[in-house]
């Protein structure tokens, strides 16, 4: 960053504070928003955009060498007049990342002139144009585009992760469904629930919240359906740059056949067992001094103080109304070693045992008793240590809910099942942007901070900064007009992009 740069930052940064400082206020005769004297007038030479993050970002995606990654592996076109595949799949995914929620709101940029300066493009696909390219994709061409993108992931793990971080690799797998309302989309199937749609798998890298493969199903599929094949390309793309992997999912992937095929091969794995009679059986007959209380971690605040637990009304209008309630009385965890059908050796077996107590009102009817079971071939964790494991799961749920309604990559804008899961992957590419810049990041606790995000907060912070774009001297430069807390972390990172050198 240049030293001109740093020293606006520190001033703006400090005005800021200066400007936001707690101050006595006397009594105001008024309100503070009283400003009348409002004007508009065209700027004659001065041209803007409101999402001056995308050229960093378009930077990354070409240093990165993603750009040249889709134009070798995908192969759609004929003849490039005047776009090449990189062209439509950015297209798509910028349109997304400047917060865009369906094809339609690339025409808001392809009518702006100025963003398209910044990318130092002459013009962009149009919505009809970008959903005849999602049309052209077969299964083989989507597969195609992760691989493209799945090949710069391993090179930028390495590079930027410490060693100390890549000793393993956590792999979740989950499906979800997306619902969708339209009577002519091929391929949709109806839900265990009711609903109309399909039903996409998503195996994800729980160290960075990457999306390693999202893959369109029919809607009526079980949650398991074809999870194998891609779960192993998930293990080869990891290996390249983690010294271990782990597989981590529920109850629908603990597929058994697999077990002992991928403890030979050195694949961890912890899954969620659905309570079959024959486990509830064991679980009773154990002693009682096997048992161990399970303890819970608490939540630690921001501000490493103890805060007071609020009112809980919730809870009192269910007492008062005498509603059937159900209360968590005390946890407790053991394990024992049992074989599936399937295989050939047995696996540690961890028991969660939760301990209920039924009401109604005030009145306690009876307790309960409801356990809870997960398998694993990893000797390295207490039999607690791989319920909080498995818990941490849980993570995959927020990024598949980020994918749906913070990226709208699952809105299935198209009429086909190919065609709505290449529009998916290009969407999603969104995300892996921001987990890529995440990973360029100096400050360890920004980069978590960043993968973490949900996507609103991260466009708010990251891309949309009015800029004025400057095509001058055989340079676009983006001329930085506004200022948030973000700002100096998008400059300092954006310089390690633009030294960006993966090999």
């Amino acid at each position: 960053m240049k030293q001109k740069d740093s020293k606006i930052l520190v001033q703006r940064k400090q005005d800021l504070e200066k400007r936001l400082e707690r101050k006595q206020y006397p009594e105001q005769p008024s309100p503070l928003l009283r400003a009348q004297n409002i004007h508009y007038e065209m700027a004659e030479r001065v041209r803007a955009i409101d999402c001056g993050g995308i050229g960093a970002f378009h930077l990354l995606a070409c240093r990165s060498g993603l750009v040249d990654a889709i134009n070798e592996n995908v192969q759609l076109l004929k003849r490039h007049l005047p776009y090449h595949e990189s062209d439509h799949v950015l297209t798509i995914a910028y349109n997304t990342l400047t917060g865009g929620t369906c094809l339609d709101d690339i025409e808001l940029r392809r009518n702006d002139e100025t963003f398209m300066d910044g990318l130092g493009v002459e013009r962009i696909p149009d919505p009809t144009t970008a959903g005849d390219f999602t049309r052209r994709f077969g299964e083989e061409d989507v597969v195609e585009l992760m691989e493209a993108i799945n090949s710069i992931r391993p090179k930028l793990w390495r590079k930027r992760l410490p060693q100390s971080e890549r000793k393993q690799g956590l792999i979740d797998v989950d499906g979800t469904h997306s619902p969708t309302c339209g009577e002519c989309k091929e391929g949709i199937g109806l839900s265990y629930d009711g609903k109309w749609g399909y039903h996409p798998l998503l195996i994800s890298l729980a160290n960075t919240m990457e999306p390693l493969y999202l893959i369109n199903r029919s809607g009526n599929c079980v949650s398991h359906d074809g999870a194998v094949a891609w779960i192993d390309r998930a293990i080869g793309l990891v290996r390249q740059s983690f010294e271990g992997v782990c597989l981590r999912g529920d109850t629908d992937f603990s597929l058994t056949k697999e077990f002992d095929r991928w403890t030979v091969e050195g694949v961890g794995f912890a899954f969620g067992m659905d309570a079959m009679p024959n486990l509830v059986e064991l679980a009773d007959g154990l002693e009682d001094k096997r048992w161990h209380v399970l303890r819970r971690h608490e939540k630690q605040s921001l501000s490493g103080k103890r805060r007071k637990r609020p009112r809980n009304f919730k809870e009192e209008i269910v007492v008062e109304k005498g509603y059937r309630n159900i209360r968590l009385l005390r946890e407790h965890v053991t394990e024992f070693p049992y074989q599936p059908t399937k295989c050939k050796r047995s696996y540690r077996v961890i028991v969660l045992r939760k301990t209920l107590s039924v009401e109604a009102g005030q009145i306690r009817l009876w307790d309960d008793v409801r356990y809870f079971f997960y398998i694993t071939n990893r000797t390295d964790l207490s039999a607690s240590e791989v319920v909080w494991f498995c818990n941490e799961r849980c993570n995959q749920e927020n990024l598949i809910e980020q994918l749906k309604n913070g990226v709208n990559a699952l809105r299935m804008p198209v009429d086909g099942l190919v065609s709505n899961w290449s529009y998916m992957v290009m969407a999603s590419l969104a995300w892996t942007l921001k987990a890529w810049f995440a990973l360029l990041v100096r400050r360890r606790e920004h980069r978590d901070q960043l993968l973490g995000m949900e996507f609103r907060r991260f466009l708010h912070g990251l891309i949309r900064i009015p800029v004025q774009i400057i095509c001058a001297g055989r340079r676009i430069r983006y001329r930085i007009l506004g200022y948030n807390q973000w700002v100096y972390t998008f400059m300092q990172t954006f310089e390690r992009v633009r030294r960006l050198h993966l090999v």
